[in-house]
């Protein structure tokens, strides 16, 4: 009989029990004698979030597809249940087993934002694995980490064995394979990982070597160990239609985050947003096939029980055959009791047709991300999205009976003059002006409600915004406060609600995002001083992080607070991503001249992604 990890007097001491005892619908289960190799799946935060990964769900189901492999879960403890297990000597343990990390070969972390990184010291540390890679030995698991911030590991390379960069179905199975090979030859841990280090997309980073110069700029980053490429190259699923994709998702006992199917019907995205990182990150645009979709989504609904089925991309509206698979699942599902959600759509009369047949108008909002207030900005950022296509958007909107809309900013981009700023107070206030002069009172639904939302804009590598200053704490709060006032001068101030996110952690973010080997010492002190959960507004502690920074006497503002020259070397720039540095610059040049760069399915702009040679991808669209 299965036991579990935790006893039940604390399980009932504890918030949301559930997080912790597994046994889920469509969890997989192994018989461990018949098991080559254990591989432990960890998102570092908190299950409700964790579970609603897609990410995680498809390497789940494509590792356990292979009888020698059992693939488990883990996620970061709750700080109630932290607190017992550093308390009671409790060693952390996966979900499917109850056994303890430690017991595994592998320990897989993603990496989808920088503020989890104290939390990959908080699994590594309750699962009593040395925080150091460099001080593991052969009872320890190796450590892999994966995801977008894995594109710039460097601020966390101590903490790992390897990293992979790019898309998780492409050679995991090669690299268990040499795992496996290796391990029937007793070879030790350094002569696995030279082999992995050849493995296409694998990252080893002790057997690299970083050098700076006096302005503390990276000087050189080269291999220091023979037989291991300069370069590192991201690996892509070249026909996203016959790869990995979880049949069976696992449903929780409890609410978590996004409590739905998923499908994902295309990765990538066509726009060239500049400050976007995921769509450079997963250029090409590869779309799958309707019919594999359809098929996915009734045997997901099957198998799950779930009552909403959401459409996963960058930007839906540019898949081309939605139509057809939005109108198959509404006639299909919607009269079985099944919502479908459509995220990331433009909203023009398809999106708003289909929105009133799968949603309650009188209590949803739809939501626009202009980015910018300005037209200026928004050339700016080529977000190739203009005033006039914004407002006519609401009024189509309000038109069909919907009376909330919500709208997404960011502040401190590059280039932004405070007039810019001004217009995201002006658009707002245009957009419930429509509202009134064109709903008569008749048939409102009482008062329109404008959101508008701001978040500090964030510089990412593989961006053309990677060379871009960022706005420290206090020119974002500045510029927070000015918004503020400009909304409340607008004559419908008070049908207009700001909200701004956090410019504390926006500025630890920018620091991590772009930073180089040096932070590792200050990550780890963070988190010696019990930095935990940072993305968590009632768990960050800027101070905690303000003091790490101070003794190891490292400049927050140094990674931050400048321009970077045109020919700096990046701590990233051996990771090749498929889009070259010289077309992000290119790029990062037309934003200062305010030029628009057109989407990829108008015209191929070369950015080099090309090369990966994905013939159902969007490149081979333009080119024909």
């Amino acid at each position: 009989m299965r036991k579990l990890a935790l006893s039940d007097d604390i399980l009932l001491s504890i918030e949301k029990p559930a997080r912790y005892i597994g046994n889920e619908i469509n969890m997989v289960k192994k018989n461990l004698e018949d098991i080559d190799i254990r591989f432990c799946m960890c998102f570092p935060d908190v299950y409700e979030i964790g579970m609603s990964h897609l990410g995680i769900q498809i390497l789940y189901d494509m590792f356990n597809r292979r009888d020698d492999i059992y693939c488990e879960r883990v996620y970061s403890p709750w700080p109630d249940l932290d607190k017992i297990m550093r308390e009671k000597n409790i060693p952390l343990f996966a979900l499917e087993s109850q056994d303890p990390v430690k017991d595994f070969d592998f320990l897989g972390i993603t990496l989808q934002y920088e503020m989890c990184y104290t939390n990959i010291l908080q699994i590594l540390d309750l699962s009593g694995i040395p925080l150091i890679a460099a001080d593991r030995t052969a009872e320890d698991p190796f450590v892999i980490g994966g995801g977008p911030c894995s594109y710039n590991p460097e601020p966390i390379t101590d903490f790992f064995d390897m990293f992979y960069i790019g898309d998780g179905e492409t050679v995991y199975y090669e690299l268990m394979d040499i795992y496996k090979d290796s391990r029937s030859k007793n070879e030790n841990r350094i002569e696995f990982l030279k082999r992995a280090a050849n493995v296409p997309g694998i990252y080893v980073p002790m057997f690299y070597e970083a050098e700076y110069n006096d302005d503390n700029t990276l000087k050189s980053f080269k291999p220091n160990t023979d037989g291991v490429p300069e370069t590192i190259v991201k690996q892509v699923v070249s026909d996203l239609t016959d790869t990995f994709y979880p049949e069976k998702p696992i449903v929780p006992f409890m609410k978590v985050t996004q409590d739905r199917v998923v499908l994902e019907i295309q990765r990538g995205c066509i726009r060239g947003c500049r400050f976007c990182q995921a769509g450079m990150l997963y250029r090409p645009t590869r779309p799958r096939k309707v019919e594999k979709l359809i098929e996915y989504a009734d045997k997901m609904l099957k198998s799950t029980g779930q009552e909403e089925i959401t459409l996963s991309s960058l930007s839906s509206s540019d898949y081309n055959d939605l139509k057809e698979l939005v109108y198959f699942l509404i006639d299909n599902y919607s009269k079985k009791g099944v919502n479908v959600a459509l995220p990331s759509l433009r909203i023009d009369a398809f999106s708003l047709d289909v929105m009133s047949k799968v949603q309650d108008i009188k209590k949803s909002s739809l939501t626009f991300a202009p980015e910018a207030g300005s037209q200026r900005m928004r050339n700016v950022i080529n977000k190739g999205l203009t005033e006039e296509e914004i407002l006519n958007g609401a009024l189509e909107a309000f038109l069909g009976g919907w009376n909330r809309v919500k709208l997404y900013f960011m502040l401190g981009l590059p280039f932004e003059e405070y007039e810019d700023i001004e217009q995201i107070a002006v658009l707002a206030d245009k957009i419930a002006r429509l509202y009134y002069d064109n709903i008569p009172k008749e048939k409102r639904n009482g008062k329109v409600q404008i959101v508008a939302s701001s978040s500090i804009f964030v510089p990412k590598p593989f961006t053309p915004f990677q060379w871009a200053r960022m706005n420290s704490k206090d020119e974002a709060r500045d510029k927070r406060d000015f918004l503020r006032s400009k909304v409340r001068e607008q004559l419908n101030q008070k049908s207009i609600k700001y909200n701004c996110h956090d410019a504390f952690t926006s500025e630890l973010e920018g620091v991590l995002a772009r930073g180089d080997r040096r932070l590792n010492e200050v990550v780890l002190k963070a988190y010696q001083k019990g930095a935990i959960f940072d993305a968590w507004v009632d768990f960050f502690d800027y101070d905690k992080w303000d003091e790490s920074f101070k003794e190891c006497g490292i400049d927050m503002k140094f990674y931050i607070d400048r321009e970077r020259a045109e020919d700096e070397l990046f701590p990233w720039d051996f990771i090749d991503a498929g889009v070259t540095k010289q077309f992000l610059l290119d790029e990062y040049r037309k934003s200062k001249e305010m030029t628009v760069t057109p989407n990829c399915r108008e015209k191929c702009s070369g950015c080099g992604i090309m090369k990966f040679k994905c013939k159902d991808s969007v490149c081979y669209e333009a080119r024909s």
